[in-house]
């Protein structure tokens, strides 16, 4: 293994590079424009063996993506935000054809009011999908998740696409020291890719993704979910086979002070570093407050997620998505989900929308209401933890008498 220096895009290229990825049709989109223009750098300078398409939208870039891997090879591609919006009909058809193609995605929130920076509303409105959804805490984590998500997604238990989702500014253009692996471990690791299920070649030739009638429509539905529920037990044994050789133990979710903590707060993405150092300050102050961090989101793993916070009578989860017209975020409604039935009061947070930190101040604000909901001192929380107090009198949508 050898240390580099990369930020999160970089770390997403070195994966992709040293999966041996053959086709590469990328479309630049701010914060993910680095992946697509060093891809085609590295395949330019022949330090790639593989094709680059030069596509004219994301559209297009996930179409060629799918029908490249169709014929025997891995695909690349990576999108942000609007890219990824406009994908939605070509993620559809790489679920529904099984084709096990692992993208980086750079949160970006969504339109409008237009913004560049991170939240989390582009993967969360493509959430049911299809697709496998990985979320990473540091750089560190993009390229163990990333090679972890090519063994899963070609898994012949699984063969469902992965989503490999990296805060946009606070991730991909973070530089971080990342322990690269060995080519060779990465190569036994991960093995040559051969197309299964569903394929392209002249010799056997079949239909792909042709007009389904209602008789069969459901039962190709049931198959995906099928693999959706075998996806958390292979999660979990390839985890395990990473660490044997890596040396590095991930997890589907993490666990930090959860045990004792009298309040625990659930989130994803690379907030969870400043809530873990949050969790530490507070403790020093006596404070008996937790973590769950979610790793893996879709399978979404309610079993572990029931577990852990089991007992715990008061939680919060802080999404960094808006969940408009729904009673709470997205990691909110499935955590709320998991905990059905237990005798839980779970407070649903936003903050950190269209790329607004989320600082220790924020995170201990939380753990402080969650406390004294706990002690009976207050009934209501700040749903929306990070709202300015004029809220409404930015860009107000004025009354037409």
């Amino acid at each position: 293994m050898a240390y580099k220096m990369l930020d999160g895009n970089g770390a997403a290229v070195e994966a992709i590079k040293m999966a041996g990825v053959k086709i590469i049709s990328a479309y630049p989109i701010t914060p993910q424009s680095s992946i697509a223009e060093k891809l085609s750098e590295l395949v330019a300078s022949g330090e790639m063996e593989a094709e680059y398409i030069r596509v004219e939208s994301e559209h297009s870039a996930m179409s060629a993506a799918v029908t490249a891997q169709l014929t025997g090879v891995r695909a690349a591609t990576a999108t942000s935000s609007v890219g990824l919006a406009l994908m939605h009909e070509v993620l559809g058809v790489a679920a529904g054809c099984r084709v096990p193609i692992v993208m980086p995605v750079v949160n970006r929130a969504l339109v409008s009011p237009w913004s560049l920076w991170c939240d989390h509303g582009d993967a969360m409105a493509e959430r049911d999908t299809g697709w496998l959804q990985f979320y990473t805490q540091n750089v560190q984590d993009i390229i163990d998740l990333m090679f972890i998500a090519y063994r899963v997604a070609e898994h012949r238990d699984v063969l469902l696409p992965a989503m490999v989702c990296l805060d946009g500014f606070f991730l991909s253009h973070s530089m971080q020291k990342v322990d690269v692996p060995d080519q060779g471990l990465v190569d036994k690791f991960i093995g040559e890719y051969r197309a299964k299920n569903i394929y392209l070649n002249t010799e056997d030739p079949m239909f792909i993704n042709d007009l389904t009638s209602p008789d069969e429509f459901t039962e190709m539905r049931f198959q995906q979910q099928a693999a959706f529920d075998n996806a958390l037990d292979v999660i979990s044994e390839i985890q395990d086979e990473y660490y044997r050789v890596f040396g590095r133990k991930t997890e589907i979710v993490e666990e930090y002070m959860t045990e004792d903590a009298d309040v625990v707060l659930v989130s994803l993405g690379s907030m969870s570093g400043t809530a873990k150092y949050t969790v530490n300050r507070m403790r020093e102050k006596g404070k008996k407050v937790g973590l769950l961090r979610i790793v893996v989101f879709r399978p979404f793993p309610f079993a572990r997620v029931k577990e852990t916070l089991k007992g715990k009578k008061v939680i919060g989860v802080l999404d960094r998505s808006a969940g408009l017209g729904a009673q709470g975020g997205p990691v909110w409604t499935e955590v709320s989900a998991a905990l059905q039935g237990l005798d839980a009061d779970i407070r649903q947070y936003v903050g950190g929308l269209g790329g607004r930190d989320v600082p220790e101040a924020t995170i201990e604000k939380i753990y402080n209401e969650l406390l004294e909901i706990k002690e009976g001192k207050r009934s209501t929380h700040t749903s929306w933890i990070d709202v300015k107090e004029n809220a409404m009198d930015i860009r107000e949508v004025l009354k037409i008498v």
